[in-house]
């Protein structure tokens, strides 16, 4: 025998006292659990040969059935105990519902200054708890830039303007679509034109005018042919006779509010429109001790242009057709540069049916002024010029920072803002000054670099946020710096940026010296603008912000109510907020997940994005006991 055959010998019988030694253990732990069982189960040590029948040993009693479906997976959070709120459709005439905006609710108001026609919102017992409908037939809106020109008729469906403004070029309906052909009443010959006649008497093209304000806007041409000269208009009319005149404005993706001059302050920062614009928007400028003026001068820039065109300017030639006396006219333009002059405005030119006036870069020496000029008044320092959510429209004159140098009257008031578009990016003055304590230069630019990094993650989680033309109008609920609009500026969109009143800082005008604009809004009330405004909402810690100040659902559904069917939602917040809020969007109808932070899964802030789903009021040959009908 060779040492081979020893080895394997040896091998193998080892092996057999291994299998011999496994199979006693196995057999010993069977009998050893068979014991066990026996003790502790009746059935087992039950002897049938009494003939007891077995159902007598009935099932022990569980208070809860072993479950063993899966109820996490690597995405979503641990399941809530809440039951899931079902939010109805509203009814179908209530498609283009803006809560603040009701004509019936005016009524109870004062016609005095039009106060009835501004801003009344609902209380809070009288505010809907139903989704608002699209309109049957809706359609996702053309892309910009084509959706300058054209949109749906369906979306809006009104051809009151058609009719009304049939000779003034306004908008157009054939077939199924609008067609907006740049007209407006004081500028037949279209909107280009008209901004090119502007251009002839002052420069809109140096980078130096960014953000203008037009006051009853129409259908918000002039801002639309501003934005191909990179100036961004806030474009405001009243919801009045002129039906859907700012709806047509946000369905070609220009931006616009409902608003009015009335009694209260528009909701802008002071200092903070290049260019002020009426044409022919019908509001009494040199009434009311010349209040409307006053605050056109407190939100316009040191240096602002303010702009008038039709009544009364050139009344000498257009007396007739405007159907009034030559003495009414001439007083209502010597009323209006009195208060100009009071305002220490400087009129640059007046050609044609154009007028344009300066605000000075300081008050140096429009404080002189006032030793001879006794009215207006100054307004008090105690007066927060910034202050512009419900707060009484003043008639006095907003006065402007003190300046360095006494003697210059080009020294900028609060600090020259850089040209566009190197104003994005460049410190605004408020912040370099130090008005915004917690604020710093560093700080600013950190935030800056911040959000191009957040928004590039955006577009990893909502391939629409970086597909070009998918969206054009964004809100961001919670702007601060305005820190995500500016990390857009190079894509085809425009960013509604809102402070919130309860917000911390007031940065509203930090926002406008960066060449942006936006908003003050209270979330616990509606915007003030119609259903199906923007294609994407940014709300960073709204949810956080407003504890203990509304119920989320609330502040949800008017995010669904300005939303358009088929927008993209970006909620970053606490991940035990973000699980709430899932769960009432549910509600909604909005399909969303909640993804990691930016910086990896251990931070506790979470980003919820979320789609809303298309869905409109049903066709009219349908049921109508139904209110909804899903795509």
């Amino acid at each position: 025998m060779n040492l081979f055959t020893r080895i394997s010998s040896r091998t193998k019988k080892s092996n057999l006292y291994y299998v011999t030694l496994v199979a006693l253990l196995c057999i010993g732990s069977y009998l050893l659990g068979i014991w066990q069982n026996t003790a502790v189960n009746p059935r087992a040590a039950f002897d049938d040969s009494d003939g007891t029948p077995c159902e007598q040993f009935t099932r022990p009693v569980s208070t809860k059935d072993l479950d063993f479906d899966a109820h996490h997976n690597i995405q979503d959070p641990p399941p809530v105990t809440e039951t899931a709120v079902n939010f109805p459709s509203c009814a179908a005439e209530l498609s283009e519902h803006t809560p603040c905006e009701d004509a019936k609710r005016s009524l109870k108001f004062a016609r005095e200054r039009l106060e009835y026609r501004q801003r009344h919102c609902p209380e809070r017992e009288e505010i809907l708890k139903c989704r608002i409908p699209a309109p049957y037939g809706y359609k996702t809106p053309f892309r910009w830039p084509e959706s300058r020109d054209v949109a749906w008729f369906a979306n809006v469906p009104h051809t009151e303007l058609t009719v009304e403004k049939k000779n003034q070029n306004w908008v157009r309906y054939e077939n199924d679509r609008f067609w907006f052909p740049g007209g407006g009443t004081m500028f037949p010959r279209g909107a280009d034109a008209y901004i090119d006649d502007i251009g002839r008497l002052i420069d809109l093209s140096d980078g130096s005018i960014r953000t203008a304000i037009d006051t009853g806007c129409g259908v918000a041409s002039f801002g639309a042919y501003l934005l191909s000269r990179n100036i961004t208009t806030m474009s405001f009319a009243p919801r009045d006779t002129h039906e859907a005149q700012v709806q047509f404005a946000l369905e070609r993706g220009v931006p616009a509010m409902i608003g009015i001059m009335a009694t209260i302050r528009l909701p802008y920062p002071s200092r903070a429109f290049d260019l002020a614009h009426c044409s022919r928007c019908l509001i009494p400028w040199g009434q009311n001790d010349g209040a409307y003026l006053m605050e056109v001068d407190r939100v316009l820039r040191p240096g602002g242009y303010w702009i008038l065109s039709g009544p009364p300017i050139n009344w000498q030639k257009r007396w007739k057709g405007w159907e009034r006396t030559m003495d009414d006219l001439n007083a209502e333009q010597t009323q209006i540069e009195q208060v100009a002059r009071s305002l220490c405005w400087k009129k640059v030119v007046q050609r044609d049916d154009l007028a344009i006036w300066q605000k000075p870069f300081n008050h140096i020496h429009c404080k002189k002024t006032r030793q001879v000029l006794k009215n207006p008044e100054f307004c008090r320092h105690d007066q927060d010029p910034d202050m512009a959510w419900y707060t009484k429209m003043d008639s006095c004159l907003t006065p402007l920072p003190e300046v360095d140098d006494a003697e210059d009257l080009k020294t900028v008031a609060g600090g020259k803002v850089e040209k566009w578009p190197a104003r994005l990016n460049a410190v605004p003055p408020r912040v370099n000054k130090g008005d915004l304590e917690e604020i710093t230069p560093e700080a600013f630019l950190e935030n800056t670099k911040l959000w191009k990094q957040r928004v590039s993650y955006y577009k990893k989680l909502d391939y629409q946020l970086g597909e070009t033309g998918r969206y054009r109008n964004l809100v961001d609920m919670n702007a601060y710096l305005g820190g995500f609009a500016a990390a857009l500026a190079d894509d085809p969109v425009w960013v509604m940026n809102i402070v919130p009143v309860e917000a911390k800082l007031n940065t509203l005008g930090v926002i406008y010296e960066r060449g942006l604009i936006g908003t003050y809004q209270n979330w616990c009330e509606a915007m003030s603008t119609y259903p199906r405004t923007y294609d994407f909402i940014h709300a960073d810690s709204v949810f956080t912000l407003y504890q203990g100040k509304c119920k989320p659902e609330e502040i949800l559904l008017e995010m669904d109510r300005i939303l358009r069917p088929g927008g993209g939602v970006i909620i970053r917040d606490d991940v035990d907020v973000l699980i709430k809020v899932k769960e009432l969007t549910k509600g909604l109808e909005w399909e969303g997940r909640i993804a990691d932070h930016e910086k990896g899964p251990h931070e506790r802030e979470k980003i919820y994005y979320a789609v809303k789903q298309y869905w409109t009021v049903p066709a009219p040959y349908e049921d109508k006991n139904n209110t909804s009908a899903l795509s």
